[in-house]
């Protein structure tokens, strides 16, 4: 190889070597600052497609500009009346002004640190701010708490709760979104992923829900107990009615088959005197009389009348 070959062939790498330090790509998920020595050169490069940079002295800093997670700790925090309680948290969030970003927190790692800070600081004010019941709830209905005997809840036997969990995540998402702005950063949405008693207070909790079930099915029970009486007494009064209309009626009926048979017999007894005195007589007998009947008589009873033989 010559000379002047050797030495264009050199040119040709600088010029490639000096082409690829001056160009850089822009994908579509990014946006890119480029700096100089350390400072920031224009603002914030967001197109997509291949862009120029001086040699060497530039660097470029590719930033996402797509919504981020940020998934909180695990933490434990005292409400307003006291009860201490697990919060888990997540949120979405995005660089929305590159350029500042760069300057207050450079990455994504110190973004989400200064996240954490300012999150669980909002979310600690907000939840000591408010009764357990009003994070653990997310309806306004109202609530019937207590029971005889609960000496913790007896000062207050109804609660309607102000905000309740959705409303107080968007009173954290608020506080915490007028900070995050001085940093190039937008907060989307806060939600409290998990609410969980600690064990102490979950003790209580259930000991409460138990003692509420019992009294709410003592309750029922007595409704229905009440209702069984009302319904016995209806059907007892019901059944007295039937009966005495029953009875009524038959006594009625019977009377009606006395004065029959007794218009019967005094008809017999008119038509044949003997003949009836003869019938009545023998039905006498039947009656009071079988194979095992001993009678003392005199031989001028009546009833032996139509036994003896006259002479």
């Amino acid at each position: 190889m010559t000379r002047s070959n050797f030495t264009i062939l050199l040119l040709l790498l600088a010029g490639l070597f000096l082409a690829e330090s001056s160009m850089y790509t822009v994908a579509e998920n990014e946006q890119v600052i480029v700096t100089e020595f350390g400072k920031i050169v224009g603002g914030k490069v967001d197109s997509p497609g291949l862009h120029w940079k001086a040699p060497f002295v530039q660097e470029t800093h590719s930033l996402d500009k797509r919504w981020l997670e940020w998934d909180g700790a695990r933490n434990q925090i005292p409400t307003r009346d006291k009860k201490y309680i697990w919060i888990d948290t997540f949120a979405r969030w995005r660089i929305k002004d590159p350029v500042k970003f760069f300057k207050r927190l450079h990455d994504e790692t110190s973004a989400q640190s200064r996240l954490d800070d300012i999150i669980d600081g909002e979310i600690r004010n907000v939840i000591a701010s408010h009764d357990l019941i009003e994070v653990v709830r997310s309806s306004a209905r109202l609530f019937e708490r207590g029971s005889e005997g609960d000496d913790s809840q007896a000062d207050e036997a109804v609660f309607n709760p102000i905000l309740g969990r959705e409303k107080l995540a968007a009173l954290v998402l608020q506080k915490a979104s007028a900070i995050m702005p001085e940093y190039g950063v937008e907060l989307e949405d806060i939600k409290l992923r998990r609410v969980a008693y600690v064990d102490s207070v979950q003790q209580k909790v259930f000991e409460r829900m138990i003692s509420e079930r019992k009294r709410i099915a003592e309750r029922y029970r007595s409704e229905g107990q009440g209702k069984r009486a009302g319904i016995e007494g209806k059907v007892e009064r019901e059944l007295l009615r039937v009966r005495s209309e029953a009875y009524e009626a038959a006594e009625e009926i019977r009377g009606k088959a006395d004065a029959e048979a007794a218009k019967i017999y005094a008809d017999a007894y008119n038509r044949d005197p003997e003949l009836y005195s003869f019938l009545k007589t023998l039905e006498t007998y039947k009656s009071i009389m079988n194979d095992h009947t001993d009678i003392v008589l005199s031989t001028d009873a009546p009833l032996l009348r139509f036994l003896r033989t006259d002479k």
